[in-house]
């Protein structure tokens, strides 16, 4: 048995608990977690506030940590390496998006890191709020970050991959002005990421407050969406808009910031849908309005990789586990800069 946090119902705190883990199987690689990234899919998940939540519900899918044991069938990996698991713990491995690299889209369904059925005890996976996972090693990434920014990478398994791969999709980089909206646990990596890119990179933010935050993090430009004016300024300017926002909003402010051919790619999921993006601003421009689901396995080692090399790592507060409900309570206000991350040592407290 394996000590964790989770949750029994959506209506009470998370609590300690034992969890079962299967054994090390020939093709398993066996991660001794030392940091989880909080996501608000977690919060989302545990509260039930999204439907089909299983419980009892362990979270975390931004898992870091080293290997503690391997298969016989494994090459990969040696016990010691440092590694991560992101969202993808599985996937048919054989329709096009997964013959493409592109498990997150596996058309017969990728098996998430937590809440997904599986037929390990207790029929559905549990995840990163644990001292321990067994996942299988094509779903286990390589981390060649400094020890001591481990803690920091633990966001790129979720909030890294979720900007790189629009941002990578759509060629940005060098000559293309791009716009972050939202200076967030999302934003705030697609700012760092656009900028290492290369890109004009412009940050979008209701708040005069957040403008040199915006700027620290490596925004060439700040732009206040509150203000007309300030928004006109960059009318039919844009190649690429990476929306991270998760509220309903207008998009109709954003498309019309677009070149022709622009896109403005949504990863933020609202509780509410945006109203109705007007036609017209699209048709004329041959602007497109997209979405994109977090990466596949290989993108994500890409991610990675860049990151190590470019020495970019998420922002992060550090929690205890004991303070994970006042985490959330905090993130639901925007209160943190910009990602919880959860030492897991404090399991055994």
């Amino acid at each position: 048995m394996v000590k964790a946090f989770g949750a029994t119902s959506g209506d009470k705190p998370l609590e300690a608990m034992d969890i079962f883990r299967r054994d090390v199987g020939p093709h398993d690689v066996q991660i001794d977690i030392a940091y989880c990234g909080v996501c608000h899919s977690d919060l989302h998940q545990v509260r039930a506030e999204w439907q089909g939540t299983l419980y009892p519900c362990v979270p975390g899918h931004e898992i870091v940590g080293h290997v503690s044991a391997v298969g016989s069938e494994v090459t990969k990996f040696k016990a010691g390496d440092t590694v991560g698991v992101g969202c993808l713990v599985d996937s048919c491995q054989h329709c096009a998006s997964c013959d493409d690299g592109l498990e997150q889209f596996c058309t017969n369904g990728f098996t998430g890191t937590y809440n997904a059925k599986t037929p390990d005890a207790p029929g559905h996976t549990l995840g990163g709020y644990s001292a321990q996972v067994v996942v299988s090693d094509k779903f286990v990434l390589n981390i060649k970050h400094p020890p001591e920014q481990l803690a920091a990478v633990a966001p790129l398994l979720c909030a890294g991959i979720t900007t790189y791969s629009p941002l990578r999709h759509w060629n940005v980089g060098p000559g293309k002005k791009v716009g972050v909206v939202g200076i967030g646990g999302l934003g705030h990596m697609g700012i760092k990421l656009a900028h290492a890119m290369g890109a004009h990179t412009v940050a979008f933010t209701t708040s005069e407050s957040k403008r040199q935050d915006a700027l620290d993090l490596g925004a060439d430009e700040v732009v206040i969406s509150r203000d007309p004016e300030d928004m006109a300024k960059h009318a039919g300017t844009f190649d690429f808009i990476l929306n991270t926002v998760a509220a309903s909003h207008n998009l109709d402010a954003f498309t019309t910031l677009l070149k022709r051919d622009g896109t403005l790619c949504l990863v933020g999921v609202p509780e509410h849908p945006h109203p109705s993006p007007s036609v017209f601003p699209l048709i004329m421009k041959r602007t497109a309005i997209a979405g994109s689901l977090i990466g596949g396995i290989a993108e994500t080692q890409e991610m990675l990789d860049f990151c190590a090399d470019k020495g970019i790592v998420a922002d992060i507060e550090m929690i205890d586990i004991q303070d994970i409900d006042a985490a959330y309570d905090r993130m639901q206000k925007s209160d943190v800069k910009y990602r919880f991350v959860i030492d897991n040592a404090t399991l055994a407290a």
